[in-house]
């Protein structure tokens, strides 16, 4: 690719161009992020740290909560960092990265929100053999296929963006590198390449969403044979899952499930699936949680005891 392109560098047009727009983007994300690593971090620390959060549920949670982070942090370090800047570049080769780890840490949200749903499919439906069937062996192979479905999912979208020549323009109506943005500075055809990335990614969500959808209509329907008391706990971990699949699944679809037009509301869609879902991740799933909340506590406590001693 790079010998046969003139472009070196991508220049992206961000939010606004006014500087008092850009400082209050500054500011908003900055907070948003902060909030983010603190409220995912602690998730992922508390799981680890405490006993009583060693069920399938709390261990698929901190990994989500891990992913999540991560995901964040692709594109909102450098939104923040570019909004001090009046003209936002990153090189080629950074832009191609950026794009890989963006689909590899989203593929494997996707993955694991499947697997999620899974495992409350089996504590629901089969709670007397769950423990035999999501032992710790099998809890770590799904999180383990996650990651490697996010890998190669990400590696095939890279790649397909590694093949095409860029000649200019180089700027995108955007603040982060993403494969439809990119696709429109390319130099030649991208009629077959635009297919296989709708191919790769669509195929993921529309599969993902098949299986989640399967699950919680196999839940429902085994609902009926519960107590009030177990219907009402079944239904409030669902929901809590539902909500963060609607979340990320629904403003990802309107972007990837789709020819590759980019469109002006495509900035305000993503921040949805990379900054606002990983910060509600957080008061969603897990601080209206009373077994994450009192763990949380507990972790403190013994923080504040040992300062003290």
């Amino acid at each position: 690719m790079t010998a046969t392109s003139n472009v070196t560098e991508i220049i992206f047009l961000g939010f606004s161009q006014s500087q008092h727009v850009q400082k209050v983007i500054f500011v908003i994300f900055l907070l948003m992020y902060t909030a983010i690593v603190l409220g995912n971090g602690l998730i992922v620390v508390t799981v680890m740290a405490s006993k009583g959060l060693s069920s399938p549920m709390y261990f698929f949670l901190s990994y989500l909560s891990l992913v999540e982070l991560c995901y964040c942090s692709v594109t909102a370090p450098k939104l923040i960092f570019d909004s001090l800047l009046k003209r936002k570049v990153i090189s080629l080769q950074g832009c191609i990265t950026q794009i890989f780890f963006l689909h590899f840490f989203g593929g494997t949200e996707i993955f694991l929100l499947t697997v999620m749903a899974y495992d409350r499919y089996v504590a629901i439906c089969k709670p007397l053999h769950y423990v035999t069937i999501m032992n710790r062996r099998v809890c770590g192979f799904l999180v383990g296929a996650a990651w490697s479905g996010g890998l190669l999912h990400s590696a095939g979208q890279a790649f397909l963006i590694f093949q095409l020549p860029f000649c200019g323009p180089n700027i995108i109506d955007h603040y982060f590198c993403d494969v439809h943005p990119v696709l429109k500075l390319a130099c030649s055809d991208t009629f077959l390449i635009s297919l296989l990335i709708i191919i790769n990614g669509g195929s993921i969500s529309v599969i993902s969403f098949a299986v989640l959808l399967a699950s919680y209509v196999v839940i429902l329907h085994s609902l009926r044979s519960h107590t009030a008391e177990g219907r009402r706990r079944a239904l409030s971990t669902c929901a809590s899952h539902l909500a963060v699949v609607g979340l990320f699944f629904i403003p990802c679809s309107f972007v990837y499930m789709r020819p590759c037009i980019t469109l002006p509301v495509d900035k305000i869609v993503a921040v949805f699936y990379t900054v606002v879902t990983p910060l509600l991740n957080p008061i969603i799933y897990s601080f209206r949680n009373t077994e994450v909340k009192n763990a949380m506590r507990r972790l403190v406590g013994r923080k504040i005891t040992w300062e003290e001693k």
